[in-house]
């Protein structure tokens, strides 16, 4: 009886350690994508492109604003990803989350830096269409 709880609490123990927590957060990214927001004068708005900074297989990249809820993440990138940044409650970050054949694969924090960030009309980003608009 003790081994078969034991068995259970370890496999419970097990599995709720499989949280998503090996979703890598790329920083690498992020200052790439904070050195290219600084390339461009203060007042200029600019594009940047996603697929030249990301050395990692993607097929879909979410941006998510500032403020935004968890369920609502989860609801805009249709799996489930629990949110390190704690977004719902910041408003100095943007969240970019890259999934790769419909998991969650990598995540960046990017800097507001003054700026407004958006997809234009696009739900999400993909490989072939992977333009940021910067607006200052």
């Amino acid at each position: 009886m003790i081994k078969r709880l034991g068995i259970v609490l370890f496999s419970f123990l097990l599995l709720s350690g499989c949280n998503g927590s090996d979703i890598k957060r790329s920083t690498e990214l992020e200052k790439e994508f904070h050195s290219a927001i600084n390339t461009v004068s203060d007042n200029r708005d600019s594009e940047v492109y996603i697929k030249t900074l990301a050395n990692f297989k993607w097929d879909k990249a979410f941006l998510i604003n500032p403020y935004t809820s968890q369920e609502e993440i989860e609801k805009q990138i249709s799996v489930t990803f629990k949110d390190p940044s704690n977004i719902n409650s910041r408003d100095d970050i943007y969240l970019l989350i890259f999934l790769h054949q419909g998991k969650v694969i990598q995540y960046a924090e990017i800097d507001r830096l003054k700026s407004s960030l958006s997809l234009g009309e696009k739900a999400y980003l993909t490989p072939s269409d992977d333009v940021i608009y910067i607006e200052r």
